[in-house]
C-alpha cells in the first residue's frame, strides 16, 4: 500500500484516477476545492462514490491556500503527489484571467514548495496539449519547442513544466508532466464538447460547430489516461547523462524531470465526432457553424513514442467504443433512459 496526494479529487480525470487506485488497496488523500466552474452537484456525485472506500480521505481545500496544504503535507507522509487541480478551459481563460493566475500558478508553486520541504519521492502533475500553441508540426513531440502558446491557459500549463523543471534542478524533486491530449468519458466535464453536444443532442437543441467541423482532435479515452498515470507512478525520472547544454532537448533534462504527451495517437475531425454521438443517441443534431474562436487550434496529434518506449504503453479505445460508453453514462446519470 502506497500513500498518495491527489489534488482535483473530484474533478473527472481526479476521480478516475483515485477510483483506480483506491481500487488497488492505495491509501488516498484528496484535495479539492469544489468551485462552480462546473456543476457542483457532478463534483458532489464522483465524491459520493469515493467516500465510500475506508482508504480515502477528503480535503475541500484550495490550492492558493497554503497554510492548509502545508498543514496536509506536514501530517501525511506521501510518498507520491499527483497534481490534477487547476481551473481548466481554453475559452473560460479569455473571460477570467486570474482564476488561473490563482489556481494553476499561486496554486502549483505552493504543491512544489510542499514537495520540497517535505521530501516527496515523486510529483506527477497534468499539463496540457493546448501548450503546443502555433506549433504546426504534427504530430506534437515532447522534443518540439513550445513557445508560443495561444491562450492564457495553456502560458499557465506551460509554466506549470517550467516551475517544476526549476524545483527539479535546484532540489532534486523528481517531477513528470504529463500533456493530456482532449480526455473524455463516463463522468466527464460539461464544458466539453462530447457533454455539450450529448445533451443537446437529445434535448432536441442545436450544437455550436466550430471551424465548420474541420477541427481535427486527438481524443483520448479516459481509462487509457489512467492506465498511463498508472504506469508512470513508479517510473520515477532520473537526469538524462546524454542532455546537451549545447542542443537543450526540451523533453528530458540534467534534472530529474521527464514530460510525456498521454494522447490516442489518432486524430479524429470534429465532423466525424459528431456522426458517432449522433449514431450512439439515436437522433441528429441540428448544427450552428460558426468560426475558429480565439485560443482554439486547428488539430491537435500526440507523438507517443516516449511513453511507449518507458512505459510499454500506447491509449487504444477507438472513438466509437468510448463515446458509446459516454453516451450511457449520460443517458443513466440523467434519467435519459427511462
Amino acid at each position: 500500500m502506497s500513500h498518495y496526494l491527489i489534488t482535483g479529487a473530484a474533478g473527472f480525470i481526479g476521480f478516475h484516477l483515485c477510483k483506480r487506485l483506491l481500487d488497488e488497496n492505495h491509501k488516498i488523500i484528496g484535495l479539492d476545492n469544489l468551485n462552480n466552474y462546473y456543476d457542483v452537484k457532478l463534483k458532489d456525485s464522483r465524491l459520493n462514490i469515493l467516500k465510500k472506500y475506508d482508504n480515502f480521505k477528503f480535503y475541500k481545500v484550495s490550492l492558493e491556500d497554503k497554510e492548509a496544504v502545508n498543514s496536509i503535507f506536514e501530517s501525511n507522509d506521501f510518498s507520491v503527489v499527483i497534481n490534477l487541480a487547476a481551473q481548466a478551459g481554453v475559452r473560460y481563460s479569455l473571460e477570467n484571467p486570474m482564476a488561473y493566475i490563482n489556481s494553476n500558478i499561486v496554486g502549483f508553486i505552493n504543491i512544489l514548495e510542499a514537495c520540497r520541504y517535505n521530501k516527496v519521492k515523486h510529483l506527477i502533475f497534468a499539463s496540457s496539449s493546448s501548450v503546443y500553441g502555433l506549433n504546426t508540426h504534427i504530430p506534437f513531440s515532447v522534443h518540439d519547442n513550445i513557445d508560443h502558446p495561444i491562450s492564457l491557459y495553456a502560458a499557465t500549463k506551460k509554466s506549470n513544466e517550467l516551475m517544476a523543471h526549476v524545483y527539479s534542478h535546484l532540489f532534486n524533486l523528481p517531477a513528470t508532466g504529463l500533456r493530456f491530449f482532449t480526455v473524455y468519458g463516463p463522468w466527464g466535464r460539461p464544458d466539453m464538447a462530447l457533454f455539450l453536444f450529448t445533451r443537446s443532442i437529445f434535448e432536441g437543441k442545436p450544437i455550436k460547430v466550430f471551424n465548420n467541423g474541420n477541427m481535427m482532435r486527438d481524443f483520448t479515452y479516459i481509462d487509457d489516461i489512467i492506465e498511463g498515470i498508472v504506469r508512470l507512478i513508479p517510473k520515477v525520472p532520473k537526469a538524462n547523462p546524454d542532455w546537451d547544454s549545447a542542443n537543450p532537448d526540451p523533453g528530458t533534462s540534467s534534472a530529474p524531470f521527464r514530460i510525456y504527451n498521454i494522447g490516442n495517437n489518432n486524430p479524429v475531425k470534429l465532423s466525424r465526432f459528431i456522426e458517432i454521438i449522433e449514431e450512439k443517441v439515436g437522433k441528429k443534431a441540428i448544427k450552428e457553424y460558426l468560426p475558429m474562436q480565439p485560443g482554439d487550434v486547428p488539430a491537435t496529434y500526440a507523438d507517443i513514442d516516449d511513453l511507449m518506449r518507458d512505459v510499454g504503453f500506447k491509449p487504444f479505445t477507438p472513438i466509437e467504443e468510448g463515446i458509446g460508453k459516454f453516451v450511457e453514462w449520460f443517458k443513466e446519470y440523467y434519467g435519459y433512459n427511462k
